[in-house]
């Protein structure tokens, strides 16, 4: 996550807390595209600066009807949620800026994950330049929001994977759960990632056993950091995209593979997803991901400047995981 290496390397030692639990998530669907799984990217991005530094970090989801995509927009100085609205997912119209930092949240309120829960929008999402992850409600489409007054997912404690920040979530509902995949970072600066659960968004445990996903090997395109998850249900299994560091800084997304949630296993034979085009040729980043009958559909970042944080030239694009 590349905010979170930007915004911590002056954090002073800081002693977390939270609450912990064992659990597992429901069995996984049993409908839907399962692997092997073939990427079809569109060429051109979606959805593209017009003015910003970066753009990245969609999140998309379906709104009585039309799409909406609560993005990350980099103006230079600050990062600050935004907002577009398509009838297709593709052709993209931005409503602005609607969430920008205040208070605990630094100069970072993005990266997010948005939910539909009823009629509300949940958005969990990252502040502080000690990362954290706050959450925004909205009741009228995303023209308005409420922010819960203090972080929603503390750090961890002293030598926890998670000491030194908590970012990148992604939220899915299972049952009476919210389960939240989400970037933990340690004093060793390692970035791997975890999961939490909660009744009603607020209020969360995480799993004792974090992190759920591990570093790839030396000389992986995972080696240097993992980030940015994507996870959802379909043909018998829960599947993951995550965004994966090398030591270069280029970044490819890679695809995890469970049977409960909670222990995790990249899928052999996956390539790991790289950009063709010129725009993103050095970095594949930020999943968002609907299901489909037979394929899941993917807004993802891209850029064409390996950096660990922002000022890659980023744009969102689209593509399709075509399943068997």
């Amino acid at each position: 996550m590349r905010r979170v290496l930007g915004t911590i390397a002056a954090a002073a030692l800081l002693c977390g807390c939270g609450r912990y639990a064992d659990f597992t998530l429901p069995a996984p669907d049993s409908a839907g595209p399962g692997a092997p799984f073939t990427w079809e990217p569109r060429p051109e991005p979606v959805l593209g600066r017009a003015g910003a530094t970066d753009v990245l970090n969609p999140s998309v989801i379906q709104y009585q009807g039309p799409y909406l995509n609560l993005y990350s927009e980099y103006d230079g100085h600050a990062w600050h949620t935004a907002l577009a609205k398509s009838a297709d997912g593709i052709a993209w119209q931005k409503l602005g800026r609607v969430l920008s930092p205040q208070g605990w949240e630094g100069s970072i309120a993005a990266n997010g994950s948005a939910l539909l829960n009823g009629s509300e929008i949940l958005y969990w999402y990252v502040g502080g330049d000690s990362p954290r992850i706050g959450l925004a409600r909205s009741h009228d489409g995303g023209a308005t929001w409420t922010r819960e007054p203090e972080p929603v997912l503390p750090l961890g404690p002293y030598m926890s994977f998670d000491e030194r920040a908590v970012a990148d979530p992604d939220v899915i509902r299972r049952g009476d759960f919210f389960y939240m995949f989400y970037l933990g970072q340690d004093r060793a600066r390692r970035q791997r990632l975890g999961v939490a659960r909660s009744r009603d968004g607020v209020k969360w445990d995480k799993l004792r056993a974090n992190p759920v996903l591990e570093l790839g090997a030396s000389g992986a395109f995972d080696e240097a950091g993992l980030g940015e998850p994507a996870v959802w249900t379909s043909g018998g299994s829960y599947w993951m995209l995550y965004t994966g560091r090398d030591r270069a800084e280029r970044r490819r997304t890679g695809l995890a593979q469970s049977s409960d949630g909670v222990k995790w296993t990249r899928v052999e034979g996956f390539a790991p997803l790289a950009g063709g085009e010129a725009w993103d040729k050095e970095v594949i980043c930020d999943p968002s991901v609907i299901v489909n009958t037979d394929s899941v559909h993917v807004w993802f970042g891209g850029g064409d400047v390996p950096r660990p944080d922002q000022n890659l030239d980023g744009q969102i694009g689209f593509g399709i995981l075509h399943g068997r």
